[in-house]
């Protein structure tokens, strides 16, 4: 009979004794390790896929085991974008319902929907700040929501791919809201603005940003930053206050995410972002503060504004 490794042969043809754990030599144990098959006692096993594992081969497998890959922004190497096809989605289903309710694809404008939601500074001022974002997805026709769309798929995939879906969503987000409070700053308080340009500003900004932390080469995004800000300029009907808005807080937002540092990157980064919010948030309610206590009614080009009344 073959005695197991760690047995001692009793004396006088005793049955052998138990193997002792190999950390806690003063521990007879029955239990081995399924990777390493060495003695050890309960308090040194950990359970693992199949049978149980000593503390040091758990430690080693820790160490061997490849990390995640990850991006320059802390986010998981993805395969394909999801966000950017949910927000084209989106765009598409509010234009669609505007134009049934105006009954014309390039007048629908004229849709109740486009007007109780568009960005009219005078009716944020008179309390309807959800405008600040809703106008983010509406357009003016199907040419506008065309070129929009294009931009955010063609610029948004590659961000989003190298942000991850949170983080992508809040450059997004940030971008829209940074180009519509730019508008409720400096724009005409009666003249309704519309459109998700302020945030695929942001994301040029953004891609500008994050090419420039990767070392890639900048000239085609530059090239194509700077002919879109020409042509914000140049067409009548294009706010230029949205696009600027949205490319500064776009970019800001991608530079905290790019540029975190690793040790404290999630910290930093959430910080930085909040931060930012913050600060336009701020920036809105001192210039509703400056317009007084409006209280605006009516659509279209017919609005009638007032200060309210205190009892």
């Amino acid at each position: 009979m073959t005695v197991p490794p760690g047995s001692q042969p009793g004396a006088d043809g005793a049955p052998p004794q138990q193997p002792t754990c190999v950390r806690h030599p003063d521990r007879p144990t029955g239990l081995r390790c399924t990777r390493c098959e060495r003695p050890a006692c309960p308090e040194c096993l950990r359970e693992a896929s199949v049978g149980y594992q000593c503390v040091d081969c758990v430690a080693q497998g820790r160490q061997a085991a490849p990390r995640q890959p990850v991006t320059v922004a802390g986010a998981r190497l993805g395969s394909k974008p999801i966000v950017v096809p949910l927000v084209i989605a989106a765009n598409v289903v509010v234009f669609v319902l505007t134009a049934v309710q105006a009954g014309s694809a390039n007048q629908n404008f004229q849709s109740w929907f486009f007007t109780d939601f568009a960005l009219w500074p005078i009716f944020v001022a008179g309390g309807q700040w959800w405008r600040l974002l809703t106008a983010g997805f509406l357009h003016i026709g199907m040419i506008h929501l065309a070129m929009n769309m294009i931009a955010l798929w063609v610029i948004g995939r590659d961000l989003e791919l190298v942000l991850g879906r949170i983080r992508f969503t809040a450059v997004y987000l940030l971008s829209l809201f940074g180009g519509s409070t730019a508008v409720f700053l400096f724009g005409n308080e009666v003249q309704p603005v519309a459109g998700a340009s302020g945030a695929v500003y942001g994301l040029m900004g953004g891609i500008a940003i994050a090419a420039f932390r990767l070392r890639v080469n900048l000239r085609p995004i530059l090239v194509v930053i700077a002919l879109n800000l020409v042509l914000s300029v140049s067409i009548p009907g294009i706010s230029l206050l949205g696009h600027l808005g949205g490319l500064v807080a776009g970019s800001l937002a991608t530079g905290a995410l790019v540029y975190a540092p690793r040790s404290r990157q999630a910290l930093v980064q959430a910080g930085v972002l909040t931060a930012l919010f913050l600060v336009l948030v701020l920036a809105v309610v001192l210039r509703d503060a400056q317009f007084g206590d409006l209280v605006c009614h009516g659509s279209g080009v017919d609005v009638s504004c007032g200060r309210a009344v205190h009892a």
